[in-house]
């Protein structure tokens, strides 16, 4: 049995999680997707979410197996939606971004495991709705996020060169639930 868990990322995981973002990219490209094509996200851009400390390593047995970043503060780019709307627009919400599983751990269902842990650390840090966005020929990502439950809500666009169209998705836990303050705070500080 291996030993899986999140935790946030670190600098000195930059190497290992731009291989993983590469390997992600080279896929995409394999199957015909245009997204992050453009070279987004690039080591910048991963260095900004681990020094913000949104971004979060899936590790299975003491290796990085996957990489996602939580980002807790508005999206931008989700302020206008094509096409649909947002099921509760002026709620905060969490938006989970830059997903991606090693080729090496692909197949093995590491990806739903790490959507699973992502969604409890946002809940567990307040926040019942959750957004992502993904490319049209993405299947897999749009895949995964029905299963989680997610809906789709209608179209962003983002800063994408090739390509900026997405598909905006939604979830929503038990709207309005609050988390009991004291638990909210015992749980940050276990988490910083």
């Amino acid at each position: 049995m291996s030993t899986i868990y999140l935790r946030r990322a670190k600098l000195t995981d930059l190497d290992a999680i731009m291989k993983i973002i590469e390997e992600a990219r080279e896929m995409l490209k394999e199957n015909g997707n245009p997204q992050w094509q453009d070279g987004h996200p690039d080591r910048n851009a991963i260095t900004q979410d681990i020094s913000q400390e949104i971004s979060w390593a899936l590790m299975v047995n003491n290796q990085i197996a996957g990489f996602a970043a939580l980002q807790l503060s508005p999206e931008p780019s989700y302020k206008t939606i094509y096409n649909g709307q947002w099921s509760h627009p002026d709620a905060p919400y969490a938006t989970i971004h830059r997903v991606a599983i090693s080729s090496h751990y692909r197949g093995q269902g590491l990806a739903k495991f790490l959507f699973s842990n992502l969604i409890t650390v946002g809940q567990l840090q307040g926040q019942t709705n959750f957004r992502l966005d993904t490319h049209k020929k993405n299947k897999p990502m749009q895949s995964l996020a029905k299963k989680f439950g997610f809906v789709r809500c209608g179209e962003v666009k983002v800063d994408d060169k090739n390509d900026p169209n997405r598909i905006a998705f939604e979830l929503n836990l038990q709207h309005g639930y609050k988390v009991n303050r004291i638990t909210n705070d015992f749980m940050k500080g276990l988490l910083k």
